[in-house]
């Protein structure tokens, strides 16, 4: 198969277009927000299983990149990773010109690009393959890892109180109901870092046992799940909750906030 071929053939296929389309639409939402300046942010989605097993082994497009650390659970495994330097506004008006897909290799130590274009993925790859690896060796079917920068929320990492992983959930909790329901595990808080710093990376794993979203102090919010849609909206839920919270504060009052028992109530309504 020659390259227009190999092209044809992935974008045929319905599945794997309909979740590029979904990662295109997220961009352009994450943009809107106001949540993506200039480059800001990334987005990886594990779409091995959205492809055939001819799909899964088109001939790569770039050499063989090493990985820092070997990904044993994600040994063969094919990703969309947005790419480095590229915005999120243009992300979202054509993805494979501003990502590529990368197949990670048999022994889990290095990738390689096999379509679309040879676009070198996010600085940050190294940490979203970690999280990944680790979401996966712990048996959760997380396929997606969105990191953004959300002002209003960034915002509250910058007082000390809120870098309490208890204090910053319960508040945020208490603005509305939804944020309780939708994001039923809290949220980790990662103190500062370097961007795209292994320390980072395995400090964000370790707020992940507990947690589907996580802030890194001063920086922005990182979610992982199933759906791309929906840790878009575990975000944007977080931030409305945090849009309440400082209209109060403008307002020049302290908001009252649900009560524990009316936040804890929330538990059995829905179980969550």
């Amino acid at each position: 198969m020659n390259k227009e071929t190999d092209m044809d053939e992935l974008r045929s296929n319905k599945p794997l277009m309909a979740e590029i389309d979904r990662i295109a639409e997220v961009a352009g939402y994450l943009w809107a927000k106001g949540w993506a300046e200039r480059n800001g942010g990334n987005i990886s989605v594990n779409v091995t299983s959205l492809m055939g097993d001819d799909e899964r082994q088109l001939p790569s497009i770039s050499s063989l990149t090493p990985l820092a650390e070997s990904m044993t659970g994600l040994c063969g495994h094919v990703f969309y990773v947005t790419g480095t330097g590229k915005r999120m506004r243009y992300i979202a008006q054509d993805p494979f010109a501003n990502g590529a897909i990368i197949r990670i290799s048999a022994d889990g130590k290095a990738y390689e690009i096999i379509a679309e274009q040879p676009i070198s993925p996010t600085s940050e790859l190294p940490s979203h393959l970690m999280m990944h690896n680790f979401l996966r060796k712990s048996g959760r079917d997380s396929r997606v890892v969105l990191h953004t920068h959300p002002t209003d929320l960034i915002g509250m990492t910058h007082c000390k109180p809120f870098t309490d992983s208890g204090v910053i959930t319960r508040t945020l909790w208490s603005m509305i109901p939804e944020c309780r329901i939708i994001v039923p595990k809290g949220v980790g808080i990662v103190p500062y870092e370097i961007p795209g710093t292994l320390e980072l990376a395995h400090a964000t794993i370790k707020q992940l046992e507990k947690h589907d979203v996580v802030f890194w102090e001063k920086h922005g919010i990182l979610a992982v799940g199933e759906d791309i849609i929906e840790c878009f909206d575990a975000i944007d839920t977080l931030s409305k909750a945090a849009q309440i919270y400082f209209s109060a504060r403008m307002a020049g009052y302290e908001p009252e906030g649900m009560t524990d028992k009316q936040v804890d109530d929330l538990v059995g309504a829905f179980n969550l």
